[in-house]
């Protein structure tokens, strides 16, 4: 039986009710590991510390766990923490919501300036999305562009189409859920009423009701003993009566695995708020615990444990035709949504001009409701003048469709098509919405082109991984080689060790040139100031743009630590390399620009203090002397996973980058924000390697934004 990596609805139900036991814990800081696992360092006044885990990756959880189980925190926190740590350090937990009966979770914080809310998406891809307290999203861990939804920075937050809550709905809702459906009990339990497979068959066990029943032979007594089943389980949720049981197969005998349980205690497969009959007919070992906040911190510490000890898969060989597949099956569903955004777009514009095109006819429709709405005139009142109408063959009362008082709206119907109308505006203010609508589906429709490039270049990631994989099939194993790092394929790795180190410049712009010289750049005034008072020595070169708003750009003779003679002549490849990484890194790229004029000069010729009469603005510098111009320098930048010999993102100009790093991938300006450009990058890198948990903990999407240019970008070969 496979472990559960996933939360059910019914979980997250029980979930919440634990949870908000800690309302008014306070907030102290929040990570970020990786792309996918956040947590909240809090404090309850009567328990205690308190850690919270929101993972929304391969496995997908929420709860707390034990202060000695909280992974080491990360060397450097990304964006997303410090954005975290500014919004929620020292607020209140105000609460946790599941949204309807579905596998989201809102996260409630309170502080004097505002609220923040927290929905993480425990389904699908998986998402974390923190919004203010109107549910603007401030920022979100995946940018989500779908015709059912949209979920990226500046928007209102959009939650999927509501479902049947089973837990409330009403015996009458109940009965035309399973009479709408074709197939049997166990499926529609399934999948109409969102119970999932596990608790559609736990409560057909629990009624006493064939799981394999056709609905069309189920009976009224069969309907009754399901029915209150689903009330037993909704009620003990409600009142908190869990009994919480972490459930594991039996272990062998001899599996020496003493000091750790009973011996025949195996591995941890599910772990649920109460018992189910449906896992004592499995014979699983069932284990009980105090509580279910507890029982999913063992359980998914004792899943991690257990995943780390399993043989590596990727040595066997991957099921490439079935990711093909799937991608390929993603690509014919996104081409069909785009094709529907087209379809809606065009009907919205084709419904505005039928409104024009019977402008007297609408004109009068709207103008009635209008007058009678200011005689006071009921809406019930309204419409039935309006059916009066038709009978009597009134042209403008037969195109009313429907009148509905609650939304202040009425529906004509013109040429065949209905056309619903706010009655308190007049033909162009419905006409203009239209449009407007139209408008903004087609700009759906561009977010979902966006959508599918990325599935196309994933398809040909997967594509070239087989490639690969069936062009080194027989060749040595990778424990077979000399020892020479230069000659490992670091991308076919099933484990690439990770050897990492935070150079003094890390937290500069930087590179080494093809001459391996160290090229620093300061991020902002602050930097430039520092680089030039303290990092600039005899014999370093400085370049800057022509633009303003570009970084002081140091190319070091020397290391600081080394003595400077100054007699090191610096190649002119590694100025002209130092050259695109002053005007990549300025305000020409944020501009879209593609190229711009860069200056060179000697260190000594650099200087903090002005001429007379004149005032530097901190991070300015006065230059003397001549200079050496590079005329209309390109810009271009490429990010790379370096390997050896340490493991890191690195970029910088590619002339440079390509020869240090393992695999790079060049960039242009372009349209993404930096935030989704870095996502994209980090998606392809992860295509590349066999051992995406190197990527994933070696090169985020932080960590590669670190070596973007300011603005929007996109990758140069799409």
């Amino acid at each position: 039986m496979d472990p559960k990596r996933e939360l059910t609805s019914v979980d997250l139900a029980a979930l919440v009710q634990e949870l908000g036991t800690y309302e008014g814990a306070k907030v102290d800081k929040a990570y970020l590991y990786g792309d996918d696992l956040v947590r909240l360092k809090m404090r309850d006044f009567d328990r205690g510390r308190l850690e919270l885990l929101l993972e929304v990756g391969e496995v997908k959880r929420a709860h707390t766990v034990s202060p000695e189980r909280v992974p080491d925190a990360p060397g450097r926190p990304p964006q997303f923490a410090m954005m975290l740590r500014n919004r929620l350090s020292g607020a209140d937990f105000a609460g946790v919501e599941q949204y309807e009966f579905d596998r989201i979770l809102e996260f409630v914080f309170e502080r004097e300036d505002g609220t923040t809310r927290i929905i993480v998406e425990l389904f699908g891809q998986g998402n974390v999305a923190v919004t203010d307290g109107e549910y603007e999203v401030i920022d979100c861990l995946e940018t989500v562009r779908l015709k059912s939804r949209t979920v990226v920075p500046g928007s209102r937050y959009e939650f999927p189409d509501t479902r049947t809550n089973p837990l409330t709905v009403s015996r009458e809702a109940f009965d035309r859920e399973m009479d709408d459906s074709d197939t049997d009990v166990v499926r529609t339990l399934a999948t109409q009423l969102n119970f999932g497979g596990l608790y559609a068959e736990e409560l057909c066990t629990r009624a006493g009701v064939e799981k394999g029943l056709d609905i069309a032979d189920a009976t009224e007594d069969d309907y009754r003993r399901v029915y209150e089943a689903i009330e037993r389980l909704a009620l003990d949720i409600r009142n908190g009566n869990f009994e919480p049981r972490i459930y594991r197969e039996e272990g062998d005998e001899d599996d020496g695995n003493e000091g750790a349980g009973d011996a025949a205690d195996g591995p941890v497969v599910d772990v649920t708020p109460f018992p189910l009959e449906e896992h004592e007919r499995q014979d699983l070992l069932a284990e009980p615990t105090d509580s279910f906040l507890a029982a999913l911190d063992d359980y998914f510490f004792e899943l991690a444990l257990e995943d780390e000890e399993e043989v590596d898969p990727t040595d066997q060989k991957p099921d490439f035709e079935a990711e093909i597949a799937k991608h390929k099956r993603i690509i014919e569903q996104q081409e069909g949504a785009i094709e529907g955004f087209e379809q809606q777009a065009e009907a919205q514009r084709e419904n505005a001009e039928l409104l024009y095109a019977n402008y007297g006819l609408v004109d009068d429709i709207l103008s009635t409701i209008q007058e009678a709405r200011a005689q006071d005139r009921s809406w019930d009142e309204i419409e039935e003048r309006f059916a009066e109408g038709a009978e009597r063959g009134i042209e403008a009362a037969e195109a009313v469709v429907d009148v509905d008082g609650s939304e202040g709206t009425v529906t004509v119907e013109i040429d065949g098509e209905r056309i619903d109308l706010f009655a308190h505006d007049g033909v162009e203010q419905n006409a203009d919405r239209l449009y407007t609508e139209a408008k903004r589906i087609e700009e759906k429709k561009e977010g979902a082109l966006a959508a599918i490039e990325d599935t196309r270049e994933d398809l040909k990631a997967v594509e070239r991984r087989k490639e690969r994989w069936e062009a080194e099939d027989g060749a040595p194993d990778e424990g077979e080689d000399d020892g020479e790092d230069e000659d490992r394929d670091w991308l076919a790795l099933s484990s690439v060790p990770i050897r990492e180190n935070e150079p003094w410049y890390d937290r500069f712009r930087w590179f080494h040139t093809s001459d391996d010289f160290l090229v620093i750049g300061g991020r902002n005034a602050d930097q430039n100031e520092e680089l030039v008072k303290k990092y600039l020595e005899r014999g370093d070169r400085v370049l800057h743009t022509q633009a303003h708003g570009g970084p002081v750009t140091v190319v070091k003779a020397t290391d600081p630590s080394e003595a400077s003679s100054g007699d090191i002549e610096i190649p002119e490849s590694s100025i002209e390399e130092a050259a695109q990484f002053a005007v990549s890194y300025s305000s020409v790229w944020k501009d879209g620009r593609y190229a711009g004029d860069v200056y060179a000069v000697d260190s000594d010729q650099v200087s903090k203090t002005p001429e007379s009469g004149e005032y530097l603005e901190k991070g300015g510098f006065a230059v003397r002397g001549d200079r050496t111009y590079y005329d209309d320098t390109p810009v271009g930048v490429a990010v790379g996973i370096q390997c050896e010999p340490w493991t890191r993102v690195i970029g910088g100009p590619p002339s440079a980058i390509e020869g240090q790093a393992e695999t790079t991938i060049e960039i242009e300006p372009g349209r993404y924000a930096q935030g989704d450009a870095a996502k994209r990058i980090y998606r392809r890198f992860r295509e590349r390697f066999e051992d995406e948990s190197f990527v994933r903990k070696i090169a985020s999407p932080d960590r590669i934004q670190h070596f973007m240019p300011p603005g929007g970008s996109r990758i140069a070969e799409e």
